[in-house]
């Protein structure tokens, strides 16, 4: 199977665990793309749901797809959160925030009472740390906040758009990607330094949050990891 396939695959097999009467997160990225495509067809048959998204993107997708959108704000928990990850080990330590909406999942994550996380198998690591880290900062004196964020000794670059312009999140806020030098034995130190930093919003480093991970295989197996 091609890499498009295997997230088609997760994507509809993390659908398929969503029942009748849940509030739903829905992630951001593309094997979540999947997951809100066959979100919607079960909506159009007859599934009954309500939805927040971490994205504008992923909350127009399913809005225009029929899906009704909750709001956030009058909400407590959520019963499932489904996302993708950019790297994830064997203890569901994850970076997260490829696609810019790292600070928005993570608050997702953190009111599920499941976040299933949904990979293909090239998202799999021994060590976190061969992805790029996101690091979302404010802008007011991002330049401070930049500097303080390299001399913790990794090369760092802010993230900008199409157009050359500086990055922005939906939240109005820039990302700096850190690129390590080797894999991290201790990834929570990393984190911790990071969120010292006064400007640090948010670091695309997860813990503790993921519940069942669906991993799509090239040979087509979909695996759901407890």
């Amino acid at each position: 199977m091609n890499q498009e396939s295997i997230k088609k695959a997760v994507g509809y097999r993390a659908a398929e665990l969503i029942q009748d009467g849940m509030l739903v997160g829905l992630g951001t990225g593309s094997t979540v793309y999947y997951f809100i495509e066959k979100l919607i067809e079960r909506v159009a048959s007859g599934l009954k749901i309500q939805a927040v998204s971490s994205s504008l993107h992923s909350e127009e997708l399913a809005w225009r797809g029929g899906i009704s959108i909750a709001d956030i704000n009058k909400l407590s928990y959520l019963d499932i959160t489904v996302d993708g990850a950019d790297e994830i080990d064997a203890e569901k330590r994850m970076i997260k925030g490829g696609g810019g909406a790292l600070l928005r999942e993570k608050i997702l994550a953190s009111m599920s009472k499941e976040l299933i996380v949904v990979v293909d198998e090239s998202k799999l690591s021994p060590h976190l740390g061969q992805k790029k880290l996101p690091v979302e900062i404010i802008p007011f004196a991002h330049m401070v906040t930049f500097r303080k964020i390299e001399k913790l000794g990794n090369p760092a670059v802010f993230r900008k758009a199409k157009d050359g312009s500086l990055y922005l999140t939906d939240n109005g806020n820039y990302i700096v990607d850190i690129t390590f030098h080797s894999p991290l034995p201790h990834p929570e130190t990393v984190d911790l330094a990071l969120r010292e930093i006064p400007g640090v919003v948010e670091t695309g480093f997860f813990f503790h949050l993921a519940g069942r991970v669906i991993i799509g295989f090239s040979d087509g197996q979909v695996v759901i990891k407890p």
